[in-house]
């Protein structure tokens, strides 16, 4: 039984991830328990009905590659808190990091008095971000949020109205974020008007359009041209691959012809890699996969080993162009917050989490392109690094299946795996493992998976 620490365990493998738990599965009750029954009662009278919970168990303790409940089940983690947990739950150093920083202080505010964490975080974004440029950064506490101040700081810059976003984008919850996100239910239903000047061009995708990169790129390019035009337009926001809207890798070249067009025509290019960063997709940011260098890169999640924090990094003049005082927040770039950002970075850097995304790259894909071949429900496999997807369909007309998704997540979920879902039609499951996770678990989780698709 491998136990969770910082040392190698039986595989020879250095695993990082919270406290000593065995790395198994295993149900001591169905799924939810009683404890987390009693606890979701509570949930439904105290919590506003929006917010909504995946799966109803409630977590006791978690780390490496598993999720203990409240009843003693331990489930294996292929959610990682939306993809927030990469280097592993309450990971040593992340941990360790926090104690040492609650003690010396809290909360100061860092518009009010400054410290140095926070520019020691600013100072190692500069460094790993794609492009040896001159860079500047500004940190936040949410994705929306850091979002919101790149659309702030392109307007800003070029002095232009308008901003392109793109179909299935998923670009956070606040106002600006829910114009800029594509899907209606349930992040945009009922909550409009939104904000203006936001505009749409289509994506590559090509499970579904059967183009190449360049010729999905003149597609865009023609709309927001014809549409919009250039000279209006302050920045084109992208996820180099798409979170929410189904793990969509669009094909090669089409990043590139987009990012060049922007340089062209003075628009600032944005990758929102709220999702895909930090090792995720096998590379520290998904940009490096299409040798992308964007003007300005928006990050969260991964940033910070569960802790809240996002950022804003980019070209200086870019940056800068907002006044002082422009940018900023009670809370962003929190002292706390920026001791996990540099302890999980550390992490990131030193403990082979890069290399480990690449491995449970090719055996996820292996093991599901395997399955692929002998079922036809399987319309595509896709994704990279830690970040996997199969997309559902109907084999008879090829038609999105959202009932046959939502069924093999329950099924997964009844045997012990934290599974989610995602696409515009419902129909793509997602595999965000952490990786601190170890083969044998992955093998394990992947075979539940499985066994709820046959049954299904």
């Amino acid at each position: 039984m491998t136990l969770v620490d910082s040392r190698l365990s039986s595989d020879g493998r250095a695993h990082v991830g919270g406290p000593s738990l065995p790395q198994e599965r295993r149900l001591v009750t169905e799924i939810p328990g009683p404890r987390s029954r009693e606890l979701l009662a509570r949930k439904n009278s105290a919590v506003a009905r929006g917010v909504g919970i995946t799966l109803p168990v409630f977590t006791d303790v978690a780390g490496g590659g598993v999720l203990v409940d409240v009843d003693g089940n331990s489930l294996i983690d292929f959610g990682t808190g939306i993809a927030v947990t990469g280097v592993g739950n309450a990971a040593p150093r992340v941990v360790a990091a926090v104690h040492e920083q609650v003690d010396r202080f809290t909360h100061t505010c860092f518009m009010i008095t400054g410290y140095d964490s926070y520019v020691d975080v600013a100072e190692a974004l500069n460094r790993l971000t794609p492009g040896d440029h001159d860079k500047r950064t500004a940190l936040f506490n949410t994705g929306a949020e850091a979002v919101e101040n790149a659309v702030k700081i392109a307007r800003s810059y070029t002095g232009r109205p308008a901003v392109i976003a793109f179909d299935h984008a998923y670009h956070g919850r606040t106002n600006l974020t829910m114009a800029l996100t594509a899907k209606s239910m349930p992040y945009k239903s009922g909550f409009g008007p939104f904000a203006p000047e936001i505009y749409r061009a289509p994506l590559s995708y090509p499970f579904h359009d059967g183009l190449s990169g360049p010729e999905a790129a003149k597609r865009a390019i023609a709309m927001i041209e014809k549409q919009v035009g250039a000279a209006s337009t302050a920045a084109i926001i992208i996820e180099p691959i798409q979170g929410e809207g189904g793990f969509i890798v669009p094909a090669p070249g089409f990043l590139t012809a987009l990012s060049e067009w922007a340089t062209a025509n003075g628009v600032v290019f944005i990758a929102d890699e709220v999702q895909t960063g930090f090792a995720r997709t096998g590379a520290m940011f998904a940009s490096e996969h299409e040798r992308l260098v964007p003007d300005l890169i928006v990050t969260a999640k991964g940033i910070a080993g569960g802790l809240p924090l996002s950022a804003v990094t980019g070209r200086t003049e870019i940056m800068d162009a907002p006044h002082v005082g422009g940018l900023g927040g009670t809370y962003g770039g929190n002292p706390i917050a920026c001791a996990a950002a540099l302890a999980a970075i550390e992490s990131y850097e030193h403990d082979g989490l890069v290399a480990r995304a690449g491995e449970i790259e090719q055996i996820m894909k292996a093991r599901l392109s395997e399955r692929q071949a002998s079922d036809r429900r399987i319309g595509d496999v896709r994704g990279r690094g830690a970040m996997i997807a199969v997309e559902l369909v109907d084999p008879a007309t090829g038609e999105p299946d959202a009932a046959l998704t939502s069924r093999v997540a329950a099924a997964s979920h009844a045997a012990g795996v934290i599974l989610l879902t995602c696409g515009t039609y419902g129909n793509v499951i997602r595999f965000l493992p952490p990786l601190s996770i170890g083969d044998a678990l992955l093998h394990e989780g992947l075979d539940v998976v499985a066994q709820a698709l046959e049954a299904a």
